[in-house]
């Protein structure tokens, strides 16, 4: 199969990032992760005015994962997956203002319940409203997570599906900034009188970081393709294109921070951003093992709905 954009998804995605990098993502995440969340909110209040907010009801899966794969790239803070991907497919409508969703067992803790109009819970009878409690800390500190007294397991079901197909497009996005900004760094690092880019070692690592996300791509979009519906087929088509971004992403990141040295372990590097972010999003919305059963159960039965 082969995929491409079509003129307007293309023009769309270019828009997107153009706004994305003219703003300080960098500044607003810092922020964020300090308790501060005007910046952040200021950024949210023009990407719904571009409409994000309503991809999910208004626009196909597509587009979903263009938008996620440009926040990620930009690593952008908020609930978004929750109030632009699940939120509005489980209410059937464009959610008001900021809003987020403990979606247990795989999605336990509502994601900036502190800035949120609403905090919903998914149980097995749908969605109702909660409050937040206690918070719990996250490896990336601009994702602030609290308890939601459980109800009982959550159905993973055509929502859910949306969430972890924008998920796989964040981790996607992550993994390029990660790699773009690690070769412009190996082209300006010198070591022994060389650029350290010049070193064939180096070279096959962000080769093989190159090649991942090459492999992840496909998937995503093919997964966008066929996610109109619950059915085992997109159920088994979006885990993997998470199980896929989610390795390579973090593959992007491990090689980062060894091309980087001492300095990419520091949190005043702003790679510390994007790597921290890779590392939550791997276990977000399911954790690799639950998606690889999930794939396994759709192949072994697959007229079955996937989910494990």
């Amino acid at each position: 199969m082969k995929f491409e954009l079509t003129t307007d998804q293309r023009d769309f995605a270019a828009s997107l990032d153009s706004l994305l990098a003219s703003a300080d993502t960098v500044g607003a995440a810092r922020s964020w992760a300090a308790g501060d969340h005007a910046p952040g909110l200021k950024l949210w209040e023009r990407l719904a005015e571009q409409g994000l907010t309503m991809l999910a009801t208004e626009a196909s899966p597509v587009e979903v994962v263009i938008a996620f794969e440009a926040l990620g790239r930009h690593a952008v803070p908020g609930p978004w997956v929750e109030s632009a991907a699940y939120l509005p497919v489980a209410l059937g409508h464009e959610v008001e203002g900021i809003a987020t969703v403990a979606v247990p067992p795989h999605a336990p803790w509502a994601l900036d319940a502190d800035v949120a109009d609403t905090v919903h819970l998914a149980t097995p009878d749908g969605l109702r409203e909660s409050a937040a409690g206690e918070r719990r800390h996250s490896v990336d500190r601009t994702r602030h997570l609290f308890e939601v007294a459980s109800a009982g397991d959550a159905p993973t079901d055509r929502a859910f599906d949306l969430a972890v197909l924008a998920t796989a497009a964040q981790l996607l996005g992550l993994g390029e900034r990660v790699l773009a900004d690690t070769v412009t760094y190996a082209k300006q690092r010198r070591q022994f009188g060389r650029e350290i880019g010049s070193y064939q070692a180096i070279k096959h690592q962000l080769a093989d970081v190159r090649i991942a996300l090459d492999f992840a791509r496909p998937l995503v979009h093919g997964a966008a393709l066929v996610s109109t519906g619950s059915t085992g087929d997109a159920a088994r088509a979006v885990s993997a294109a998470k199980v896929q971004c989610a390795d390579a992403a973090y593959l992007a990141a491990r090689t980062g921070l060894q091309v980087h040295g001492a300095i990419g372990y520091t949190s005043e590097f702003d790679l510390s951003i994007w790597i921290t972010k890779i590392r939550a999003l791997v276990t977000a919305w399911g954790t690799p093992a639950f998606h690889r059963s999930r794939i396994l159960d759709s192949l072994v039965t697959p007229t079955g709905s996937g989910s494990a």
